[in-house]
């Protein structure tokens, strides 16, 4: 089993072409039905009582909720916009409502969790939740440039203490200082962590293990709507994959990446949750199939 921690929320996005409102967002959320396509996820997350019947439901189609709190009060809710080129994103509010005061723990059925993804949350949460799991055989996080603006050292405290770590390239340079992608990554190794995962939007990522590097293309499309997401359920196709093969070989590795490269580029093409919860293990493989054509010669 994989345990997936992180927000679950209500979020309103605003594309050049159309504004969702409310609707059900947050990084877990996408992070834990991505992987759901590979192994059975165990969420950890806090909602508010407003959080709607529906949500949950369709929650509870993909993952396990014995993990999932609802205290009384508002869900997490962010507000963003996209530019007209859907690259550049604009944070226009971020009210953490229940996720403020929430204190995790982790339920008694996910402590033998061998695999454990940790989504952009506080820094120093993800800390003290990973050391409730009994045996963990590989560990990830993700991070964002709020939580690198007000607490980097914490950022950089979690790193060490989980196998890889999943970052976009801006973020990348905001952390360490760098400028170019390969120092980032080097710099990031020094403090302790075994893989670097820099995700490039549309041009892929690259993954680095000690001297090794890994680039892989993203899958080319031609109508992309709405980005949110994407790097949520690239990172759970990725570590949901490898709970599914209970392995953290490097060839492992590099195919789980594949993986996570193909559940983004499906999300982009929908808005929301959408591009996931309209997705079938059959469209999953043609597109794995697709992408190999494209990338071998």
């Amino acid at each position: 089993m994989l345990t997936v921690f992180g927000s679950t929320a209500l979020d309103t996005i605003r594309t050049p072409t159309k504004i969702l409102k409310n609707v059900l967002g947050g990084a877990a959320t996408f992070a834990g039905i991505s992987a759901s396509f590979f192994v059975n996820t165990g969420l950890i997350a806090v909602v508010g009582s407003d959080f709607p019947k529906k949500y949950y439901n369709l929650l509870a189609k993909y993952l396990d909720l014995r993990g999932l709190t609802i205290e009384n009060g508002k869900t997490f809710h962010y507000d963003g916009s996209y530019d007209e080129t859907l690259s550049i994103r604009k944070t226009l509010k971020t009210d953490l409502n229940v996720l403020k005061t929430f204190k995790p723990t982790v339920p008694e059925e996910y402590r033998k969790s061998k695999f454990v993804y940790l989504a952009n949350n506080d820094p120093e949460q993800n800390v003290t939740l990973i050391k409730e799991f009994d045996k963990v055989k590989f560990s990830m996080c993700d991070t964002i440039e709020f939580w690198i603006s007000t607490k980097r050292n914490a950022v950089i405290k979690m790193i060490k203490t989980v196998d890889a770590v999943v970052i976009n390239d801006e973020e990348a340079k905001l952390l360490t200082k760098e400028h170019n992608l390969i120092k980032c990554a080097k710099k990031m190794m020094d403090w302790g962590i075994k893989y670097v995962i820099i995700k490039k939007g549309e041009h892929g990522s690259l993954m680095f293990y000690q001297d090794l590097l890994f680039p892989s293309v993203g899958f080319s499309l031609e109508d992309v709507v709405d980005p949110t997401g994407a790097g949520d359920s690239f990172a759970g196709a990725m570590i949901g994959y490898l709970a599914s093969k209970n392995s953290t070989s490097f060839s492992a590795i590099k195919k789980a990446v594949v993986f996570g490269n193909v559940l983004g580029s499906f999300v982009v093409e929908k808005y929301g949750v959408d591009g996931l919860i309209q997705l079938k293990n059959k469209n999953i493989k043609k597109r794995i199939k697709q992408y190999e054509k494209m990338i071998r010669f």
